[in-house]
C-alpha cells in the first residue's frame, strides 16, 4: 500500500465519513415515501423530494468545512489531494457503493478548486474499478416466482408480498385485471395453462415511489425472452390501494422512467444492484439515466461524464450548431452521433429578452426541483466542461466566441465551457410538424395542449410557449425545454383583452389598455400558430378552452386550494375499470 501522509488520510476518512451519513440521510428521506403514500401526504411528497435532491450540496457544503477543520496544512494543494484520492481508492475498495462515494469525492474536490484541476489523478474521472469486478454474493434484490400453480396464483402471490399498512381495495378484482390484460398482451401466444406454468417472475422487493403512484416493478420471463412487469397501485383516498393498470411493453417502461419524470423514491441500499436489474427491462438506457431515475442524479452526471468521453473515442463526427431556430438566451450544439443537446448561456440576450444570466439559472434550478410532469427535461449542469478542439466545427467555435465568449477557455488542444447544461436531444415541434402528415400533426397538437395543461396542473406557467420551445421525443411525446421565462402559475395574472372602446382602438397595432408585468392574455395564444394554419385548427379543435382565461383562473384557484392533481406516465385508455369482475378462468388447451 502507497504511503501517504497523515493529513491526506484523515482527509479522505472525513470525506468517506461524510459520503456515509450522506447516504444514511438520503435513505431516512426515501423511506419515508411508504408512509406518504398510505396516508395520501401529497404534499409531503413535493417538500420530500425538494428535500432530497436539496440534500447533496448542503452535505458537501457540510463536508467541505469538515475537511477544513482536521488539518492545518493548506488544502488547495494539489498533491495533498492527489494522495487523498489515492487513499480513498483504498479505503473504498470493499464498499457496495464504492461508485457513488467516487462522486462524492469527486464534487468536495470541485468544490474546494471551483471545477479547477479537473484530471484522474485529483478526482475519479474514471472509476477505481471495472464494474462486476467484486459482484456482490448472496444478496438479491427481487423475489421470484414461477406460475406453477397458475398465472392468478401467481399474481395473487405477488400481491400479498407487498404489504401495505392500508388493505387492497379489491384484491380478486385486480388479479383479474392484470391476468386477463396479460393474456391479451404478452401472452397472447402461449398455448394455455401448461405454458403458463413455466412463466418465471422477478419483482424487486422495494417499492418505487412517485407522485401519487407506487410501481411494483419486475420482469416477466418465459423461454429467454425478458418482457417488463410494471404494476402502478394508487391511492383510492379511503384508506385503500388498486392495481391500476398493468404496463409490460418496452416504450412504456421507458416513459415511466423517462428523463421527462421526477426522481423515484425508492429503498436502493445498493443502488448499482437496482440499475442492473432495470438494465434488463430497459436496454436501451444508459446508466446514467438509471442512476438520475432512482435519485442519484449527482451520480447519473458522473456516468454521463465518462460515457460521452468513451464515445468520443469511438466516433469521429464534429459538434455542430443544434437544427432549428436559434434562441434567444441559449447557444445550442449537438453531436449528432450522441442523443444530447448543449446549452450555453449567451454573454447578451437578444431583444426583447429582458432576464439575467442569474435568473436563467434559477429557472433551471427551479425545474430540477419541481414535479416535470413527463413534460419537462431533465437537465444537467456542468462547470468547467472539456473538450477536444478539433471535433468542433468552425462554425461552432465562431457562435461560441461571438455569443459566449466569457464562457469558452480555448487552446490549440481544448475547449473549455466554462458552464453548460446538457439534456435529451429532441426534434423541435416547429420541425417536426414541418414534415408531419395531418394525423401526426394531429397527434402532435393534442399532445403540445396536453403538455401546456398538464404543466399548469403542476404550477407550472411556461411562459413563452412557441413551438420552437417544445420537442417531440422518439415515443412522440411532446416536452418543454425552454426554462427562461417560466414561472408558478399561480404568480400569472390572468385577463380577457378589454373590448375597443373607439374606433382608434380598434385600429390600434398598439394595446390601448394596460398591461402589467404578471398579465397574461390567453387570447393571444393563437399568435404561436402563425404560419401553420393546420396545427392552429387541430389544436383549437381539441384544446380551444386554453384560449379563455376562466380556465386558467379556474386551475389557480385550485391549486391555491391545495389540490394536486393527477398525472400519469401511461395512457389513459390502459387504466383499468374500478367495477368488479368475475375472475377469470385459465383458458382451456388449444
Amino acid at each position: 500500500m502507497t504511503n501517504h501522509s497523515p493529513t491526506a488520510r484523515r482527509i479522505a476518512k472525513t470525506i468517506l465519513n461524510g459520503f456515509d451519513a450522506y447516504f444514511a440521510d438520503f435513505q431516512n428521506i426515501t423511506l419515508g415515501a411508504k408512509a406518504r403514500f398510505e396516508t395520501a401526504s401529497w404534499i409531503g411528497v413535493h417538500e420530500a423530494n425538494k428535500e432530497r435532491i436539496d440534500l447533496y450540496k448542503v452535505k458537501v457544503n457540510q463536508v467541505l468545512k469538515l475537511v477544513h477543520s482536521v488539518t492545518s496544512k493548506d488544502t488547495s494543494q494539489l498533491d495533498l489531494w492527489r494522495q487523498a484520492k489515492e487513499t480513498y481508492g483504498q479505503l473504498i475498495a470493499n464498499h457496495n457503493n464504492y461508485e457513488i462515494a467516487e462522486t462524492f469525492f469527486n464534487s468536495i474536490f470541485c468544490s474546494q478548486f471551483q471545477h479547477a484541476h479537473i484530471h484522474d489523478s485529483h478526482i475519479f474521472v474514471k472509476s477505481s474499478r471495472a464494474p462486476d469486478e467484486k459482484p456482490l454474493r448472496d444478496y438479491s434484490i427481487y423475489i421470484s416466482y414461477n406460475g406453477r400453480d397458475g398465472l392468478e396464483a401467481m399474481i395473487e402471490d405477488i400481491l400479498a408480498d407487498y404489504e401495505f399498512s392500508i388493505p387492497w381495495e379489491d384484491c380478486t378484482r385486480d388479479v383479474g385485471h392484470i391476468c386477463e390484460a396479460l393474456r391479451a398482451g404478452p401472452l397472447a401466444h402461449l398455448n394455455g395453462p401448461e405454458d403458463e406454468q413455466r412463466l418465471r417472475v422477478d419483482m424487486l422487493e422495494s417499492v418505487f415511489y412517485r407522485n401519487k403512484a407506487a410501481y411494483l416493478v419486475g420482469r416477466l420471463m418465459f423461454a429467454g425472452e425478458v418482457i417488463p412487469l410494471i404494476l402502478p397501485c394508487l391511492n383510492n383516498g379511503r384508506g385503500g390501494v388498486f392495481v391500476d393498470t398493468v404496463v409490460y411493453d418496452n416504450d412504456s417502461t421507458s416513459i415511466i422512467f423517462s428523463f421527462t419524470r421526477s426522481y423515484f423514491m425508492v429503498d436502493a441500499p445498493i443502488p448499482s444492484r437496482f440499475v442492473r436489474f432495470l438494465s434488463t427491462i430497459m436496454p436501451l438506457k444508459e446508466k446514467s439515466e438509471l442512476y438520475n431515475s432512482i435519485g442519484f442524479h449527482k451520480h447519473g452526471k458522473t456516468e454521463f461524464y465518462r460515457h460521452i468521453l468513451a464515445h468520443m473515442k469511438v466516433s469521429n463526427d464534429k459538434f455542430v450548431i443544434a437544427p432549428g431556430i436559434k434562441g434567444m438566451v441559449m447557444s445550442v450544439f449537438t453531436l449528432p452521433s450522441y442523443p444530447v443537446v448543449f446549452k450555453v448561456i449567451k454573454d447578451k440576450f437578444d431583444n426583447p429578452k429582458t432576464v439575467t444570466e442569474e435568473i436563467v439559472k434559477e429557472k433551471y434550478k427551479f425545474v430540477s426541483r419541481s414535479d416535470r410532469v413527463g413534460r419537462m427535461a431533465d437537465t444537467q449542469e456542468y462547470t468547467n466542461f472539456i473538450f477536444y478542439r478539433n471535433r468542433f466545427s468552425e462554425e461552432l467555435i465562431e457562435e461560441l466566441k461571438k455569443l459566449a465568449p466569457s464562457k469558452l477557455e480555448m487552446d490549440d488542444k481544448w475547449i473549455i465551457v466554462k458552464h453548460l447544461y446538457v439534456e435529451r436531444r429532441m426534434e423541435p415541434l416547429n420541425l417536426y410538424l414541418d414534415e408531419a402528415s395531418e394525423q401526426q400533426t394531429i397527434e402532435a397538437m393534442e399532445e403540445y395542449g396536453n403538455a401546456i395543461k398538464q404543466l399548469a396542473a403542476a404550477n407550472i406557467f411556461p411562459g413563452d410557449m412557441l413551438l420552437k420551445n417544445f420537442g417531440v421525443t422518439r415515443h412522440g411525446r411532446v416536452v418543454f425545454y425552454d426554462y427562461d421565462e417560466l414561472c408558478p402559475l399561480t404568480e400569472c395574472n390572468f385577463r380577457k383583452i378589454p373590448e375597443p372602446q373607439t374606433a382608434e382602438q380598434e385600429l390600434s397595432d398598439r394595446p390601448w389598455y394596460t398591461v402589467a408585468e404578471a398579465d397574461v392574455f390567453p387570447e393571444e395564444f393563437r399568435l404561436f400558430f402563425s404560419g401553420n394554419p393546420v396545427a392552429r385548427q387541430a389544436f383549437e379543435e381539441q384544446h380551444s378552452d386554453l384560449y379563455d382565461y376562466r380556465y386558467w383562473q379556474r386551475l389557480q384557484e385550485r391549486i391555491r386550494a391545495g389540490r394536486i392533481e393527477s398525472t400519469f406516465p401511461y395512457r389513459r385508455k390502459i387504466r383499468f375499470q374500478r367495477l368488479p369482475i368475475k375472475r377469470t378462468p385459465p383458458r382451456a388447451e388449444s
